[in-house]
């Protein structure tokens, strides 16, 4: 098995973490599709499948019905949605929402909070992806490699832009490469 490793930095803690309590409880259509994404040149963009088992936890205790996605590569976390809402739930993108999962241009971001914070209800969740960028957000910028450094700077600012606002309760997950969990507070 080739685990993405993530921010845990560590491929056994990651693999044992991923063996006892993902795996064993990820639905076979889930599974099928990460295995197919495993296969493609770009896999490990994919949601990684211990931040999308706290997605679906969340989802569930949220008790979503109206989703919206900004970001979709192989739809791992677009089918984990679909199967984590109610029946009467839907995936959308008109009206205001109880979730959104955002994993996207990373160099957006702000501009996809900006939109999203103002439709998604107070209450309601909206979770960014890659927030940690592969653990890079804390080294210097000269151990980052460069191919990664526009990245990493666009995500310290995002970072940095979104643990001031006002409008939101935030939780840091180091989970995958990194969930940020906001709340709508007002």
């Amino acid at each position: 098995m080739s685990a993405n490793t993530g921010i845990l930095q560590s491929e056994k803690l990651t693999e044992y973490i991923l063996e006892t309590s993902v795996f064993p409880r990820e639905p076979k259509i889930l599974k099928e599709l990460r295995d197919a994404t495993a296969s493609h040149p770009w896999g490990f963009m994919g949601t990684a499948p211990d931040a999308g088992q706290l997605m679906a936890l969340l989802l569930k205790l949220l008790n979503a019905k109206k989703t919206i996605e900004a970001g979709v590569f192989t739809g791992y976390s677009l089918l984990l949605t679909a199967l984590s809402i109610p029946d009467d739930g839907k995936p959308s993108n008109e009206g205001t929402f109880d979730f959104a999962f955002v994993d996207a241009d990373k160099r957006n971001y702000w501009n996809y909070h900006e939109r999203l914070v103002k439709r998604v209800k107070i209450g309601g969740l909206i979770i960014y992806d890659n927030t940690l960028w592969g653990g890079t957000v804390s080294w210097s910028e000269e151990d980052v490699p460069a191919p990664k450094r526009g990245v990493r700077q666009s995500t310290l600012t995002f970072n940095k832009a979104i643990a001031s606002d006002s409008r939101i309760e935030i939780s840091v997950a180091s989970v995958g490469d990194g969930f940020t969990i906001c709340r709508r507070a007002h």
